[in-house]
């Protein structure tokens, strides 16, 4: 059984007005445990609106959604602990920082969870250091830390609930290359220390491609693809056409293609690509 699943999953904007629009289009959807899951898709495809439904903070305009099999809508469902369960990190989190110290900042969660203060304190200080947030960090304020800083300790805050399903909206928008890889890499090592199920919503696919295990590319309120990177990356030209860029890395073996050598078309990562043109290399050039 899936850990999360969406059936005939529909949410639209403004019903009745001008305005209204359909963001999510009868979505159907299942996500096995511990699975790392990409999800990407243009801007207004849909990706944000059906990570807050499988949240539960936007309930459906239609269809349902399941977490262990359960309708989280359903008369009597205590939506409060599915959001302990699964639990949303939103784009830019740094802005709801607002306690005096980074600690109480962490511990908010699972102090309202009615944890009691032993079990607070192992869940701030284990999620502070898995996120790279020094200790002596932790009595500061959250106002005095670095950007980079501060989009660890929201993101921790969540981590700290100790959710099966740990989902991010963007967690690396606006951040520096290095700080963008120092986020994925510490999501990466949780998700492999944990065994967390992880959905990450991003724009770009070089960001994601490194460590997810499946991508859902969602284009104008529709699931496109659900599958394996290698198998969603192969069909670059649908993915352009729908205004998305595939990784660097992938265009550059695209184009070897196109001059005639021999080389996958399902590149996505620059470890792999190195591997196939060292192999090419081994063997004499090929046909280079």
């Amino acid at each position: 059984m899936p850990i999360l699943e969406a059936k005939n999953l529909t949410y639209t904007y403004s019903i009745g007005t001008p305005f209204e629009k359909t963001a999510v289009d009868h979505v159907d959807l299942e996500i096995g445990q511990g699975e790392f899951i990409g999800i990407i898709g243009h801007t207004g495809s849909g990706k944000s609106t059906l990570m807050q439904m499988m949240n539960g903070l936007l309930k459906p305009t239609e269809g349902t959604v399941l977490l262990d099999g359960k309708d989280i809508w359903e008369k009597g469902a205590d939506r409060r602990a599915v959001r302990f369960q699964v639990g949303l990190v939103f784009q830019y989190p740094e802005y709801q920082l607002f306690e005096e110290t980074v600690y109480k900042d962490i511990a908010f969660g699972p102090k309202n969870m009615g944890l009691d203060e032993q079990e607070i304190d192992r869940r701030v200080r284990e999620t502070a250091e898995a996120v790279g947030l020094r200790e002596e960090l932790l009595q500061k304020s959250p106002y005095a830390l670095s950007g980079g800083q501060k989009r660890r300790a929201a993101i921790a805050g969540v981590m700290a609930m100790e959710p099966r399903v740990l989902i991010l909206d963007e967690p690396c928008a606006g951040l520096d290359p290095k700080g963008r890889m120092k986020i994925l890499t510490q999501l990466h090592d949780y998700h492999k220390r944990t065994g967390c199920t992880v959905m990450l919503v991003s724009h770009s696919m070089e960001d994601v491609a490194k460590y997810v295990s499946k991508l859902l590319v969602l284009s104008h309120a529709k699931v496109v693809a659900f599958d394996s990177p290698s198998a969603v990356f192969a069909d670059g030209d649908r993915l352009e056409e729908m205004g998305l860029a595939l990784p660097q890395v992938t265009r550059i073996f695209h184009a070897l293609r196109a001059k005639g050598i021999t080389v996958p078309d399902e590149v996505y990562t620059v470890k792999y690509g190195a591997e196939h043109l060292l192999a090419l290399l081994r063997e004499g050039g090929g046909q280079c």
